[in-house]
């Protein structure tokens, strides 16, 4: 008996080794390529499906819900959002790394946002002047020179960052660090690396309370932002069905208390808001309370107000990774024009794809992964299991010191781009 209890042990240990890898290897998640490019597809059109839907609504309500019948109608053709800046804007980014790679420099990426033709506003619009004035980043975004750089720009130009980074949150943060500081700072620059971490992890979850979690992971524990967050997830749980009573909690806390909007670019009062954790919860609550249901997802981020038109697309953007292509309802696919030209940007939709796969494998080999073909001859990506590291923590009212970094007259002489006197 002894000895088939041994044999019995050992077998169990040999199962888990194979498994889970030998102690201190690193530990690895499979995701196919085919998978990779179905959800990271469906990711996209989900921003574009997003926006396209709360267009409409885009701050017309502020510090109040829209009634269930100023909703507007879903019409598959709402999906063709090639002019919508929260859509082309992380295009930028995107150029950048297709053309310098992951390494590139974060005075390359400031030079090449300087550049940028499209109009702007908030954070981005006040990074961008200063970058064209010769405040090279991260100083564009410090609070000192930006005062907007709580507001939610990055986070609406964020999801490029998980979607090229499936399952690796470390490579999410590191995009933050790099394109988030062009125009953000603190709470700006955290609610992005949230948004890019909710994509990494939707590669692989499909429950909207692990992927907020794993999106958590990414931020400082100690920011406002994150404590929003953790508001949420507990208003969620005592509330698992009544999203106008956790928005209303979240609202007092949150939007009507001016500690929570101390570096509010509107004042700590007033009813527009557009700092970047009101809104990134606004996308959390359509997360949970959608429950998966792609309409609904959609829907109750754009009734709870302010940038309903940025907030849904995230929303949608994080939902449809975890569904993917082929199993997304046709109407909010069947009408995509694929000859669509991004506006300022050299992509369509098949392009934008291209240049995603391209990336993410140069991610995934970066980050310690690897590629390789299973039985059948298909690609794999094998993606090591990372925990996160976030930054350090910073707020806007409380800003550390400037990095006095300033362009080179060489430097300046690639900005071409200048604002009109």
């Amino acid at each position: 008996m002894r000895t088939f209890v041994v044999s019995i042990t050992v077998a169990a240990i040999v199962l888990a080794t194979c498994l889970s890898g030998a102690a201190g290897e690193q530990k690895f998640r499979r995701l196919p390529v085919r998978e990779y490019q179905e959800k990271m597809k469906a990711g996209w059109i989900g921003q574009m499906a997003g926006v396209g839907w709360g267009g409409p609504t885009e701050f017309r309500a502020q510090n109040k819900i829209i009634p269930a019948d100023q909703m507007p109608k879903w019409e598959p053709g709402m999906v063709n959002q090639f002019q919508q800046d929260d859509i082309y804007v992380e295009m930028t980014f995107v150029r950048t790394l297709e053309q310098y790679g992951f390494d590139v420099p974060i005075r390359q990426a400031g030079i090449d946002f300087a550049n940028s033709g499209y109009p702007l506003w908030h954070a981005n619009r006040a990074g961008r002047d200063n970058l064209r004035k010769g405040i090279a980043p991260p100083d564009s975004g410090h609070p000192q020179f930006n005062k907007h750089a709580d507001d939610i720009d990055y986070q609406i130009e964020s999801d490029f960052s998980g979607l090229i980074a499936p399952g690796l949150p470390n490579t999410v943060i590191a995009l933050g660090e790099k394109f988030g500081r062009l125009m953000n700072y603190g709470d700006g620059v955290y609610g992005g690396q949230l948004v890019g971490g909710m994509y990494a992890e939707a590669f692989f979850e499909s429950d909207p309370v692990k992927i907020v979690e794993g999106g958590l992971k990414c931020i400082p524990e100690k920011s406002q932002y994150a404590e929003t967050m953790r508001d949420l997830l507990r208003w969620y749980k005592e509330n698992p069905n009544n999203w106008e009573k956790t928005w209303d909690l979240l609202n007092k806390k949150d939007h009507l208390n001016p500690d929570y909007r101390k570096f509010s670019c509107s004042g700590p009062k007033g009813d527009f808001n557009i700092d970047a954790k009101l809104n990134g919860a606004y996308i959390v609550m359509g997360l949970l309370y959608g429950k998966r249901d792609p309409d609904q997802t959609i829907i109750i981020s754009t009734r709870c107000g302010q940038d309903s038109d940025c907030n849904p697309s995230s929303a949608g953007g994080v939902l449809f990774t975890t569904i993917g292509l082929s199993k997304l309802p046709d109407r909010f696919k069947s009408a995509l024009n694929p000859e669509g030209v991004f506006s300022h940007t050299a992509y369509n939709f098949p392009r934008l794809v291209e240049v995603c796969e391209k990336l993410v494998r140069q991610a995934v080999v970066q980050a310690g992964g690897r590629i390789e073909k299973d039985a059948s001859g298909e690609e794999v990506f094998l993606i090591p299991i990372e925990t996160p590291k976030p930054g350090k923590l910073e707020q806007c009212w409380e800003p550390g010191p400037v990095a006095n970094s300033l362009f080179t007259q060489e430097e300046m002489k690639q900005i071409t781009k200048r604002e009109p006197k």
